[in-house]
């Protein structure tokens, strides 16, 4: 063969090569976006998306019929949909970095329109034995976040309850004025307010629901004396989230989370469940309401227990989080419980869909 020869196949195989992906491109940004309904967030799923033992996603997608895999540049893995493409959802990994990027990722491909989707953020929690008990749901009116400021409580004074405050403050407890954290974003990135119309719609559609129930949940909670929540079989309730990338535990750091909360909210909020996710969510979804790419007031936060955010009276929280006392037997319940609760709402949504299309629930 010919150098010339050799030369001309080169470039056509150059060509070739490039042809398909401009293509591509190009009937990706000439092609009419999918009118989007409903969005399912959730945090994890330790196997395949199917068949296997669950993680958060598994029943989403096997229930409600998301068969198609659409691959988003950025996503921690493949979005599932229903062959309308209607209802999608998405595993958006673990913690606030993974979860905001993979949001902003979902957000921004311009295949799907979000501008009248509905976002159902919804995954496993710590409880606060105060507020719940294993295997229950809680519909958030606030996500709060942990960004402040920390000293080691072996170099506070003797007199703070926890070495946490917020940035701006100089002990715990003290509420800061308000300012722009620089680097962080517009405004409070510690406190996010969610559509409270949305929220009584959702409660009130599923507060009589009866959650499922175990024998090792119930030993687990027996434990919990003198917390008349804790006690109680699985129930739903409104009650808001702490977003921190810490997997803490124990009764200090609880109180922590219910002051910060408290403080945060002016009093109106109470800490109910701990998670990891919640802040770095809303703030893409801020963000992406700001970019006129969807509707911040059509977001749903539904957390559900499946452990407890501190150990049971007389017992350590290094055995309650590590011993395997029971602590988190409402593990495979709150899956559960999270699509009992989340797909009620989501069903009754999309049975309206003429209504609620134009108008979330409250407007």
């Amino acid at each position: 063969m010919t150098l010339r020869r050799i030369l001309q196949l080169s470039l056509y195989l150059l060509i070739a090569s490039l042809a398909t992906p401009l293509a591509h491109a190009q009937k990706t940004a000439t092609q009419k976006p999918w009118p989007v309904k409903i969005v399912i967030l959730t945090t994890f799923e330790p196997g395949a998306d199917t068949g296997d033992r669950p993680g958060e996603f598994q029943f989403w997608v096997e229930r409600e019929h998301l068969t198609e895999s659409i691959d988003v540049p950025g996503a921690t893995r493949a979005v599932r949909a229903t062959p309308d493409h209607s209802v999608i959802g998405m595993v958006t990994g673990m913690s606030l970095v993974n979860a905001a990027s993979s949001v902003m990722a979902l957000g921004l491909d311009p295949r799907f329109d979000l501008t009248h989707a509905y976002f159902l953020m919804n995954g496993i929690a710590g409880v606060d034995p105060h507020a719940g008990s294993l295997g229950s749901a809680a519909w958030a009116n606030y996500v709060v976040g942990d960004v402040g400021r920390y000293i080691d409580p072996h170099d506070a004074p003797k007199d703070w309850p926890y070495g946490f405050f917020a940035s701006g403050a100089t002990r715990p407890g003290e509420t800061p004025a308000p300012r722009k954290y620089s680097g962080l974003g517009d405004g409070n990135v510690d406190l996010y307010t969610l559509n409270p119309a949305l929220v009584d719609f959702a409660y009130g559609l599923t507060k009589d629901l009866k959650l499922g129930d175990t024998p090792e949940m119930q030993t687990a909670r027996a434990k919990y004396t003198g917390f008349p929540n804790a006690l109680k079989p699985p129930f739903v309730f409104v009650g808001d989230t702490f977003a921190s990338d810490y997997f803490w535990h124990g009764a200090t750091a609880n109180q922590y989370a219910e002051e910060w909360v408290k403080m945060w909210t002016g009093g109106k909020g109470t800490f109910a469940m701990t998670e990891m996710e919640d802040s770095g969510i809303m703030q893409a979804l801020t963000r992406l309401d700001a970019a006129h790419r969807l509707d911040l007031q059509r977001v749903m936060v539904l957390r559900t227990a499946s452990n407890y955010s501190m150990p049971p009276p007389g017992h350590s929280a290094v055995e309650s989080l590590t011993g395997g006392g029971g602590e988190f037997s409402g593990y495979l319940p709150s899956l559960e419980s999270a699509y009992a609760a989340g797909s009620t709402v989501i069903h009754a949504l999309l049975a309206d869909w003429p209504k609620y299309g134009v108008k979330a629930p409250g407007e």
